[in-house]
């Protein structure tokens, strides 16, 4: 499940930088709020099939949501790189109903807590969330958690393989054991 390519931690961190531009760029031109989808995978390997699956899975929950709700993205890009899965939406509507409309499937989906979708104002400010996500593995609040590294690698993503045999099933891509490889979270 987490064959893919090793990524670095400046891959990572050029590849936020790029988003962070492009976000920048997508709120002058179409000046509405902007919403970036990617998965919260913690180690080196940062997509692969099985993740890759997750991520369309929460894209078109998160299309579906949003028509549900009368609101269509007018722009639309997806990034498929090692670094990661990433989709890029400029919404016509009102940030805090599209944040809502975010939150609830971060918090509801059954693989929703690999979900990470952030929401920028038409004036570029992030909004947050109301509650504090929690910790994959334990109550605490996730971003204690990741600060003090109290859960490895490897515990982390044998959860998210877990998750992704439980939605995904068995049956699909070969999911597998996480190796001792996935040793450092970037």
């Amino acid at each position: 499940m987490f064959s893919g390519i090793p990524i670095d931690l400046p891959a990572m961190l050029a590849a936020r930088e790029e988003r962070a531009a492009q976000q920048d760029i997508w709120l002058k031109q179409y000046a509405c709020p902007i919403l970036s989808f990617t998965l919260n995978i913690p180690g080196p390997v940062k997509t692969s099939p099985d993740l890759r699956r997750a991520f369309d899975t929460g894209l078109a929950a998160l299309e579906n949501a949003l028509e549900s709700a009368g609101l269509s993205a007018i722009a639309r890009d997806e990034i498929h790189a090692p670094t990661g899965d990433e989709a890029l939406l400029a919404i016509r509507g009102h940030a805090a109903a599209i944040k809502e409309i975010a939150t609830k499937l971060e918090e509801d989906h059954p693989l929703g807590r690999l979900f990470d979708m952030d929401v920028l104002n038409a004036d570029g400010t992030k909004l947050s969330r109301r509650v504090p996500r929690r910790c994959l593995l334990c109550a605490e609040q996730a971003q204690n958690c990741a600060r003090s590294r109290r859960h490895t690698v490897a515990e982390l993503t044998a959860e998210i393989e877990r998750l992704l045999i439980a939605y995904l099933g068995s049956n699909g891509a070969a999911l597998r054991s996480l190796k001792t490889s996935q040793s450092s979270p970037v």
